[in-house]
C-alpha cells in the first residue's frame, strides 16, 4: 500500500536517494556519493524512517528498511538496480560500472545485494539515531 505520494514538497526533476539512516554502510555511501556529485548536484537524499519516505514509498519499504531506493519521476527502483540508475548519474569509472552491472540479471545482482544487506548492521554499525546533514549538505537531504 502506498502513502499519499509528495507532489510540490521538493523538485522532482533530481532523483532522491532512499537510505537506511542508521545503517553505518549506508551512511558511508551517501558520504561517498556526496563527494562524487558535488559538480552535478544531481541527487537529494532522504531517510528511510522519515517523513519523505513515509509520503513517497510503499509502506514495505518504510517499515523494512533494509534496501536503498531511488525514486524519480513516479517511479521508485530499489537494491542493484538502484545502485546501477545512481551509476548512470555519476562521471567515469562509474557509469562504466553501472554498465557492467547492467548485464548481470537483475535476479543475480539482487542476490547479492540482498546478501550484504542481510549483514550490514553486523558488518558495519548500526547507529542510534539518523544522520544529520552538515550545514553544506543541507540543501541535498529531505526530512
Amino acid at each position: 500500500m502506498k502513502s499519499e505520494p509528495l507532489t510540490e514538497s521538493f523538485p522532482n526533476d533530481r532523483p532522491i536517494v532512499f537510505f537506511d539512516g542508521v545503517c553505518g554502510l549506508c551512511n558511508r555511501s551517501v558520504d561517498w556519493l556526496l563527494a562524487r556529485d558535488k559538480k552535478n548536484n544531481a541527487f537529494l537524499f532522504a531517510p528511510l524512517q522519515g517523513e519523505t519516505a513515509r509520503l513517497t514509498l510503499a509502506t514495505q519499504f518504510v517499515v523494512n528498511p533494509s534496501t536503498i531506493i531511488v525514486w524519480h519521476n513516479g517511479r521508485s527502483l530499489a537494491k542493484s538496480e538502484a545502485v546501477i540508475y545512481i551509476c548512470h548519474y555519476l562521471s567515469w569509472p562509474y557509469t562504466w560500472l553501472g554498465k557492467l552491472l547492467n548485464v548481470f540479471p537483475l535476479t543475480i545482482t539482487n542476490k547479492a545485494y540482498d546478501r550484504l544487506a542481510a549483514k550490514r548492521y553486523a558488518w558495519f554499525g548500526k547507529k542510534e539515531t539518523c544522520r544529520l546533514p552538515s550545514p553544506e549538505e543541507r540543501s541535498k537531504f529531505l526530512p
